[in-house]
């Protein structure tokens, strides 16, 4: 990961995703020109489908490699979109790895357990937030014994997650939530310029989720971010 990369991890975790892809692709690529609106929707869509920045990476790093070896190698590659099918190949592996308990040791069964045991731990939950949480740290324990495929589990923790954060948003009140909702605004400030309307608005919404889950000890509900 380029060192710029590195560096807006530190200050945004949801942008630093974007603009790690952005500067690797850019780098492996040789080519000084940056993304266009396109290439930016379509890691957009990586990001909502659920995909590590290790998987996407790997799949753009296996597309370029290919590239490189290919007879059109002397030919520029124009468009991120050259790398989706060899990124979703690696998000399969990626998917049947973590099933198995293959991937850097965690499986599905032991996220879940995580997330339960996160859950029965979360601080200062008022109600009715608070039944909420205890009753989902019941789900999740009870999951964990069967996760079943993972596409299908990654929904069924969007739809947890979504419950969740509604609820703390309550919780929270429109005050508390509009000075959370402002800190996110001033650290995304920088991208207003470079990336579509569209990819910055889902950028705040992760933002806005991780930070609102965090001030209760709690992890954002999903594999992606593991």
């Amino acid at each position: 990961m380029a060192p710029r990369a590195e560096m807006e991890l530190a200050l945004d975790p949801e942008a630093a995703y974007y603009q790690a892809i952005e500067d690797f692709f850019v780098s492996r690529r040789g080519d000084p020109l940056f993304l266009s609106n396109a290439d930016w929707q379509l890691i957009r869509r990586w990001r909502r489908a659920g995909m590590p920045l290790r998987v996407v990476l790997r799949g753009i790093a296996d597309a370029l490699d290919s590239h490189a070896h290919s007879w059109s190698r002397g030919r520029k590659i124009g468009s991120l979109a050259y790398c989706a099918a060899e990124v979703e190949a690696a998000r399969e592996r990626w998917e049947r790895a973590l099933h198995l308990g293959a991937e850097d040791g965690l499986d599905a069964a032991s996220a879940l357990a995580g997330f339960a045991q996160a859950l029965a731990g979360a601080c200062s939950v008022g109600p009715p937030a608070g039944a909420l949480v205890a009753r989902l740290a019941v789900e999740f324990q009870e999951r964990a014994v069967e996760p079943g495929p993972m596409r299908e589990l990654e929904d069924w923790l969007s739809r947890r997650e979504a419950e969740l954060l509604q609820s703390l948003r309550v919780a929270a009140g429109p005050e508390a939530l509009s000075s959370l909702e402002a800190a996110v605004d001033a650290d995304l400030s920088a991208y207003r310029e470079r990336m579509p309307e569209s990819v910055l608005k889902q950028i705040r919404a992760d933002a806005v989720a991780r930070r609102l889950l965090e001030a209760h000890g709690l992890p954002r509900l999903s594999l992606f971010h593991l």
